[in-house]
């Protein structure tokens, strides 16, 4: 038995179909990523978290930080920023939305609770991802357990492939 398709529909699909064809390659919806700012991680429970600590966004994605338990914020990190991009600091409590453009890596932090090294990356990625990487890296934190905080994510950046072009 042949299969019939009418008219209209045929039509709508062609069209449908055409006009994916003339997307750039690569095109997609800009994509609201969303981070906690926890007192207790939900998998581990070690205390005082950014829920995911490592993020990975395409140029356009929004970054959205959510203060899901009171008493912290996000700040972003000097010489932790691709060049450029402007330094952002939230209030205590205040969800804030980012929009990254810029590939390349965010280091940010909470500062209330610095000292018990509660601090995430965002990855941004695209051409240019890398400019960043060797100075993010290198910035000196303190105290110690930040410094051992911010060690861990780039070790775990590299694990996951995250540190190439």
């Amino acid at each position: 038995m042949p299969f019939h398709l009418p008219r209209r529909h045929f039509l709508m699909t062609a069209s449908a179909a055409s006009a994916a064809l003339l997307l750039p390659r690569g095109a997609r919806a800009q994509e609201t990523l969303q981070i906690e700012m926890l007192n207790r991680h939900p998998e581990d429970r070690t205390n005082m978290v950014f829920y995911p600590d490592i993020i990975v966004a395409q140029p356009g994605d929004t970054v959205r930080f959510v203060a899901t338990d009171r008493g912290h914020n996000t700040v972003s990190v000097d010489g932790m920023l691709p060049e450029g991009v402007e330094e952002w600091r939230g209030r205590i409590n205040e969800e804030i939305e980012l929009t990254v453009e810029t590939p390349g890596f965010y280091g940010y932090v909470c500062q209330p609770h610095v000292s018990m090294g509660m601090a995430g990356i965002i990855v941004v990625e695209g051409e240019g991802k890398m400019d960043n990487y060797e100075a993010a890296k290198s910035v000196q934190h303190r105290p110690r357990r930040l410094q051992e905080k911010f060690n861990a994510l780039f070790a775990q950046i590299e694990a996951d492939g995250l540190a190439s072009t």
